[in-house]
């Protein structure tokens, strides 16, 4: 089995890119033009459908981003599953959850969610992706999101966490014995290469750390949960699941935590640096 690519969320990535720009980059569409080839990557270009209730926002990602990079702005990601908000206003939380991912911006014309439709075409060997960012404006999410999500200082210890437990989980579930490629792949996973993103240049290292660790541990759990393995009977698919749910859990609040702002306080009282 192939190690998997470490997996960026288009909208980390986004929140990552937004809050690269200065407020005069709606004046210069360099900035915004990398912002939108970071973001795109290999995809089809993305398009934007704005809600009505919501300014003219454009029908391109970069028309999107050239509305948004007037004057300053507070961006976040959140990665959302079901039964698990996260901090995603609740008037998109289904959306938000079915996607697995979410923008939230706020700047002096309101507050915003953006949640991308991924579509798939093509073959295992010439995929492609159409990329739809649904747009609609929300409640004030800061606080909430601070609250549910914590510092960066607490995804770190937070991962640490994470990996003791998914370690013992994979030992008692011996991975190895029942699927031997995942465990190989899941072995390489561990090591600390380079994630070969396209982030901002100046971008805090801790903050790429912590992103990288995270996306490790996400494509960890997927591996080893990918089937029912040597699962001989419900309950130990069952605990397999469960051991590795919060790992995961885990693992998507820090990559949210890695996109708060460098300002944001603590929610648990202290720096959130």
């Amino acid at each position: 089995m192939d190690v998997p690519d470490l997996d960026l969320p288009r909208s980390v990535a986004l929140a990552l890119w937004l809050q690269d720009l200065g407020p005069a980059s709606a004046a210069d569409p360099a900035p915004v033009a990398r912002l939108v080839a970071a973001v795109q990557s290999d995809d089809e270009p993305h398009t934007v459908d704005a809600a009505p209730d919501t300014p003219q926002l454009g029908s391109t990602l970069a028309e999107l981003v050239a509305a948004w990079a007037v004057g300053a702005r507070t961006v976040a990601a959140v990665l959302p599953a079901p039964g698990d908000p996260a901090g995603v206003p609740a008037v998109v939380g289904h959306l938000a959850a079915r996607a697995g991912e979410c923008v939230l911006v706020r700047t002096g014309t309101g507050s915003y969610a953006a949640i991308p439709t991924v579509e798939e075409f093509g073959s295992v060997y010439e995929p492609g992706h159409l990329v739809r960012w649904e747009v609609s404006s929300v409640p004030e999410w800061q606080t909430a999101l601070i609250g549910q999500v914590g510092s960066l200082a607490d995804a770190e210890r937070d991962l640490r966490t994470a990996l003791t437990q998914a370690t013992r989980a994979l030992a008692a579930l011996d991975v190895a014995r029942w699927r031997p490629d995942a465990a190989e792949a899941i072995a390489s996973l561990r090591s600390d290469g380079d994630p070969g993103w396209r982030l901002p240049r100046g971008i805090d290292p801790r903050r790429v750390r912590v992103l990288a660790s995270a996306a490790r541990l996400r494509a960890i759990v997927a591996l080893a949960t990918a089937d029912d393995g040597g699962a001989v009977n419900l309950w130990q698919a069952d605990q397999r699941s469960t051991a590795l749910r919060e790992v995961d859990r885990a693992a998507r609040r820090a990559m949210s935590a890695a996109t708060l702002p460098a300002a944001a306080p603590d929610a648990r009282g202290g720096s959130g640096a």
